[in-house]
Protein backbone atom coordinates (compact mmCIF):
# COMPACT_ATOMS: atom_id res chain seq x y z
CA UNK A 1 0.00 0.00 0.00
CA UNK A 2 1.51 3.49 -0.66
CA UNK A 3 1.54 5.95 1.58
CA UNK A 4 0.29 9.28 0.26
CA UNK A 5 0.70 12.93 2.51
CA UNK A 6 -1.91 15.51 1.27
CA UNK A 7 -0.53 18.87 2.21
CA UNK A 8 -3.43 21.26 1.93
CA UNK A 9 -7.08 20.00 1.94
CA UNK A 10 -9.07 23.01 0.38
CA UNK A 11 -11.42 22.78 -2.66
CA UNK A 12 -8.72 21.00 -4.95
CA UNK A 13 -7.25 18.87 -2.44
CA UNK A 14 -10.77 17.77 -0.97
CA UNK A 15 -11.74 17.25 -4.45
CA UNK A 16 -9.02 14.69 -5.18
CA UNK A 17 -8.86 13.28 -1.21
CA UNK A 18 -12.59 12.18 -1.82
CA UNK A 19 -12.21 10.47 -4.68
CA UNK A 20 -8.98 8.93 -4.04
CA UNK A 21 -10.24 7.36 -0.83
CA UNK A 22 -13.38 5.79 -1.81
CA UNK A 23 -11.28 4.09 -4.93
CA UNK A 24 -7.74 4.32 -5.24
CA UNK A 25 -6.41 1.80 -2.20
CA UNK A 26 -3.55 3.61 -0.79
CA UNK A 27 -3.21 5.15 2.53
CA UNK A 28 -3.74 8.35 2.79
CA UNK A 29 -2.43 11.19 5.45
CA UNK A 30 -3.55 14.79 5.21
CA UNK A 31 -2.33 18.06 6.99
CA UNK A 32 -4.84 20.92 6.56
CA UNK A 33 -4.10 23.97 9.06
CA UNK A 34 -7.69 24.78 9.16
CA UNK A 35 -9.93 22.90 11.85
CA UNK A 36 -13.23 22.60 9.32
CA UNK A 37 -11.30 21.29 6.38
CA UNK A 38 -9.32 18.77 8.68
CA UNK A 39 -12.50 17.54 9.92
CA UNK A 40 -13.84 16.78 6.44
CA UNK A 41 -11.24 15.26 5.56
CA UNK A 42 -11.45 12.87 7.95
CA UNK A 43 -15.27 12.29 7.47
CA UNK A 44 -14.38 10.74 3.96
CA UNK A 45 -11.71 8.54 5.85
CA UNK A 46 -8.31 10.19 5.96
CA UNK A 47 -5.94 10.61 8.50
CA UNK A 48 -5.59 14.45 9.41
CA UNK A 49 -3.12 16.37 11.48
CA UNK A 50 -2.92 20.26 11.87
CA UNK A 51 1.09 19.83 11.37
CA UNK A 52 3.48 18.42 9.79
CA UNK A 53 4.67 18.47 12.92
CA UNK A 54 1.95 16.36 14.40
CA UNK A 55 2.28 13.14 12.18
CA UNK A 56 2.97 9.91 13.77
CA UNK A 57 6.91 9.41 14.79
CA UNK A 58 8.98 8.02 12.25
CA UNK A 59 5.97 8.61 9.03
CA UNK A 60 7.44 8.68 5.57
CA UNK A 61 5.17 9.18 2.63
CA UNK A 62 6.33 7.44 -0.61
CA UNK A 63 3.78 10.15 -2.08
CA UNK A 64 3.69 14.15 -1.52
CA UNK A 65 1.54 16.15 -3.40
CA UNK A 66 1.43 19.34 -2.68
CA UNK A 67 -2.19 21.59 -2.76
CA UNK A 68 -1.70 24.49 -0.84
CA UNK A 69 -1.75 28.27 -2.04
CA UNK A 70 1.25 28.84 -4.53
CA UNK A 71 2.97 31.22 -1.63
CA UNK A 72 2.46 28.85 0.90
CA UNK A 73 4.17 25.69 -1.26
CA UNK A 74 8.19 26.72 -0.60
CA UNK A 75 7.31 26.40 3.50
CA UNK A 76 5.48 23.70 3.19
CA UNK A 77 8.13 21.50 1.13
CA UNK A 78 10.73 22.88 3.36
CA UNK A 79 9.18 21.66 6.50
CA UNK A 80 7.89 18.26 4.74
CA UNK A 81 11.13 17.21 3.72
CA UNK A 82 12.00 14.51 6.35
CA UNK A 83 8.78 13.08 6.00
CA UNK A 84 9.48 11.71 2.37
CA UNK A 85 10.92 8.65 1.90
CA UNK A 86 14.01 8.11 0.01
CA UNK A 87 13.84 7.74 -3.94
CA UNK A 88 9.50 9.45 -3.25
CA UNK A 89 7.89 11.36 -5.47
CA UNK A 90 6.45 15.08 -4.74
CA UNK A 91 3.52 16.18 -7.10
CA UNK A 92 2.59 19.69 -6.84
CA UNK A 93 -0.76 20.88 -7.97
CA UNK A 94 -0.02 24.43 -6.82
CA UNK A 95 -0.81 27.22 -9.69
CA UNK A 96 2.70 28.63 -11.46
CA UNK A 97 4.83 26.90 -9.37
CA UNK A 98 7.66 25.75 -11.39
CA UNK A 99 9.67 22.80 -10.99
CA UNK A 100 12.95 24.38 -10.11
CA UNK A 101 10.75 26.19 -7.01
CA UNK A 102 10.04 22.58 -6.06
CA UNK A 103 13.25 21.30 -6.00
CA UNK A 104 14.52 24.54 -3.99
CA UNK A 105 12.51 23.52 -1.04
CA UNK A 106 12.71 19.60 -1.48
CA UNK A 107 16.47 19.03 -2.54
CA UNK A 108 17.75 19.41 -5.85
CA UNK A 109 17.67 15.42 -6.49
CA UNK A 110 13.88 15.28 -5.84
CA UNK A 111 11.51 13.21 -8.00
CA UNK A 112 8.79 16.11 -9.06
CA UNK A 113 5.57 15.84 -11.26
CA UNK A 114 4.00 19.32 -11.33
CA UNK A 115 0.42 18.43 -12.19
CA UNK A 116 -2.57 21.24 -13.23
CA UNK A 117 -5.71 19.42 -12.48
CA UNK A 118 -9.06 21.32 -12.14
CA UNK A 119 -12.45 21.75 -10.43
CA UNK A 120 -14.41 19.01 -12.04
CA UNK A 121 -11.99 16.24 -10.94
CA UNK A 122 -14.88 17.04 -7.88
CA UNK A 123 -16.88 14.93 -9.52
CA UNK A 124 -14.39 12.06 -11.16
CA UNK A 125 -14.44 14.30 -15.14
CA UNK A 126 -11.12 16.30 -14.07
CA UNK A 127 -8.23 17.11 -16.63
CA UNK A 128 -5.18 16.79 -14.74
CA UNK A 129 -1.77 18.01 -17.09
CA UNK A 130 1.67 17.21 -15.83
CA UNK A 131 5.05 18.04 -16.43
CA UNK A 132 8.29 15.66 -15.11
CA UNK A 133 11.13 16.58 -13.65
CA UNK A 134 15.00 15.36 -14.94
CA UNK A 135 14.82 13.13 -12.05
CA UNK A 136 11.35 11.58 -12.02
CA UNK A 137 11.71 8.01 -13.79
CA UNK A 138 8.74 6.20 -15.87
CA UNK A 139 7.88 4.66 -13.30
CA UNK A 140 7.22 8.04 -11.54
CA UNK A 141 5.31 9.15 -14.13
CA UNK A 142 2.83 5.95 -13.96
CA UNK A 143 2.54 6.56 -10.10
CA UNK A 144 1.31 9.63 -11.13
CA UNK A 145 -0.93 9.16 -13.87
CA UNK A 146 -2.59 6.11 -11.74
CA UNK A 147 -3.22 8.36 -8.89
CA UNK A 148 -4.41 11.41 -10.76
CA UNK A 149 -6.66 9.30 -13.39
CA UNK A 150 -8.50 8.81 -10.17
CA UNK A 151 -10.13 11.73 -10.63
CA UNK A 152 -10.16 12.63 -14.40
CA UNK A 153 -7.86 12.22 -17.47
CA UNK A 154 -4.57 12.92 -16.95
CA UNK A 155 -1.90 13.86 -20.50
CA UNK A 156 1.97 15.05 -20.41
CA UNK A 157 3.71 17.96 -21.92
CA UNK A 158 7.60 17.72 -22.13
CA UNK A 159 7.92 21.38 -22.07
CA UNK A 160 7.38 23.01 -18.54
CA UNK A 161 6.81 26.54 -20.14
CA UNK A 162 3.80 25.19 -21.94
CA UNK A 163 2.16 24.74 -18.19
CA UNK A 164 1.33 28.42 -18.15
CA UNK A 165 -0.74 27.80 -21.54
CA UNK A 166 -2.29 24.56 -19.60
CA UNK A 167 -3.00 26.29 -17.01
CA UNK A 168 -5.12 29.05 -18.79
CA UNK A 169 -7.36 26.79 -20.69
CA UNK A 170 -8.02 23.65 -18.50
CA UNK A 171 -6.55 25.10 -15.22
CA UNK A 172 -8.65 27.85 -15.20
CA UNK A 173 -11.23 26.89 -18.06
CA UNK A 174 -14.05 25.89 -15.58
CA UNK A 175 -14.68 29.10 -14.65
CA UNK A 176 -14.92 30.54 -18.12
CA UNK A 177 -17.49 27.53 -18.68
CA UNK A 178 -19.52 28.20 -15.31
CA UNK A 179 -19.70 32.07 -16.67
CA UNK A 180 -20.69 31.32 -19.74
CA UNK A 181 -23.98 29.43 -18.68
CA UNK A 182 -24.26 32.20 -15.91
CA UNK A 183 -24.47 34.60 -19.79
CA UNK A 184 -26.32 32.14 -21.45
CA UNK A 185 -29.05 31.53 -18.80
CA UNK A 186 -29.56 35.53 -18.33
CA UNK A 187 -30.13 36.12 -21.75
CA UNK A 188 -32.55 33.29 -21.92
CA UNK A 189 -34.35 35.38 -19.11
CA UNK A 190 -34.06 38.17 -21.24
CA UNK A 191 -36.48 36.68 -23.88
CA UNK A 192 -39.17 35.66 -21.13
CA UNK A 193 -37.71 32.43 -20.06
CA UNK A 194 -38.20 32.12 -16.37
CA UNK A 195 -34.85 31.75 -13.92
CA UNK A 196 -34.99 27.84 -13.34
CA UNK A 197 -35.88 27.29 -16.70
CA UNK A 198 -33.72 29.03 -17.94
CA UNK A 199 -30.67 27.61 -15.89
CA UNK A 200 -32.04 24.11 -16.91
CA UNK A 201 -31.57 24.74 -20.34
CA UNK A 202 -28.22 26.24 -20.24
CA UNK A 203 -26.80 23.79 -18.29
CA UNK A 204 -28.08 20.46 -20.17
CA UNK A 205 -27.25 22.53 -23.75
CA UNK A 206 -23.59 22.53 -22.55
CA UNK A 207 -23.53 19.31 -21.47
CA UNK A 208 -25.27 17.37 -24.29
CA UNK A 209 -23.07 19.57 -26.69
CA UNK A 210 -19.90 18.20 -24.49
CA UNK A 211 -20.82 15.14 -24.94
CA UNK A 212 -21.12 14.91 -28.65
CA UNK A 213 -17.78 16.49 -29.00
CA UNK A 214 -16.59 13.89 -26.85
CA UNK A 215 -18.26 11.11 -28.09
CA UNK A 216 -18.22 11.15 -31.57
CA UNK A 217 -14.91 11.46 -33.99
CA UNK A 218 -16.34 14.52 -35.64
CA UNK A 219 -14.78 17.84 -35.33
CA UNK A 220 -16.25 20.69 -33.17
CA UNK A 221 -16.04 23.03 -36.85
CA UNK A 222 -18.56 19.81 -38.76
CA UNK A 223 -20.74 19.19 -35.68
CA UNK A 224 -21.73 23.46 -35.55
CA UNK A 225 -22.15 23.19 -39.16
CA UNK A 226 -24.48 19.96 -39.21
CA UNK A 227 -26.67 22.30 -36.54
CA UNK A 228 -26.76 25.56 -38.83
CA UNK A 229 -28.79 25.68 -41.41
CA UNK A 230 -28.22 28.38 -43.95
CA UNK A 231 -30.13 31.91 -43.47
CA UNK A 232 -31.41 30.15 -40.25
CA UNK A 233 -31.59 31.54 -36.38
CA UNK A 234 -28.35 29.68 -35.70
CA UNK A 235 -26.63 31.21 -38.30
CA UNK A 236 -28.43 34.89 -37.02
CA UNK A 237 -26.94 33.80 -33.95
CA UNK A 238 -23.76 32.81 -35.22
CA UNK A 239 -22.42 35.96 -37.40
CA UNK A 240 -22.61 37.53 -33.84
CA UNK A 241 -20.85 35.34 -32.07
CA UNK A 242 -18.40 34.77 -34.74
CA UNK A 243 -17.50 38.16 -35.55
CA UNK A 244 -13.54 38.35 -36.62
CA UNK A 245 -13.44 41.84 -34.02
CA UNK A 246 -16.09 41.55 -31.63
CA UNK A 247 -17.24 38.23 -31.57
CA UNK A 248 -15.95 34.89 -29.18
CA UNK A 249 -12.78 34.16 -30.57
CA UNK A 250 -11.28 37.79 -29.98
CA UNK A 251 -12.38 37.37 -26.64
CA UNK A 252 -11.37 34.11 -25.66
CA UNK A 253 -7.40 34.63 -26.74
CA UNK A 254 -7.76 38.04 -25.17
CA UNK A 255 -9.19 35.98 -21.80
CA UNK A 256 -6.37 32.85 -22.33
CA UNK A 257 -3.73 35.21 -22.94
CA UNK A 258 -4.72 36.98 -19.27
CA UNK A 259 -4.40 33.84 -17.99
CA UNK A 260 -1.32 32.68 -19.21
CA UNK A 261 0.19 35.92 -18.52
CA UNK A 262 -0.65 35.98 -14.63
CA UNK A 263 0.25 32.04 -14.34
CA UNK A 264 3.84 33.17 -15.35
CA UNK A 265 3.61 35.85 -12.78
CA UNK A 266 3.06 34.07 -10.33
CA UNK A 267 6.22 31.34 -11.02
CA UNK A 268 8.36 34.45 -11.17
CA UNK A 269 7.22 34.93 -7.82
CA UNK A 270 7.51 31.81 -6.29
CA UNK A 271 10.54 31.39 -4.00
Amino acid sequence: MTNVLLIGAGNMGFAMLRTWVGGSGHRFSVVEMHEALRKRAEDVGADAYPDVSDLPAGYRADVIVVATKPQAVADALARSTDNLREGGLVISVAAGITIAAVSRSIGDNARIIRAMPNTPAAVGEGMIVCCASHHATEADRDRASALLSVVGRVAFVEEEDLMDAVTAISGSGPAYVFYFLETFSAAAVSLGLSEELAMTLAKHTVFGASKMALERDTNPSDLRAQVTSPNGTTAAALSVLMDVRQGLAPLMHQATEAARRRSRELGLQSP
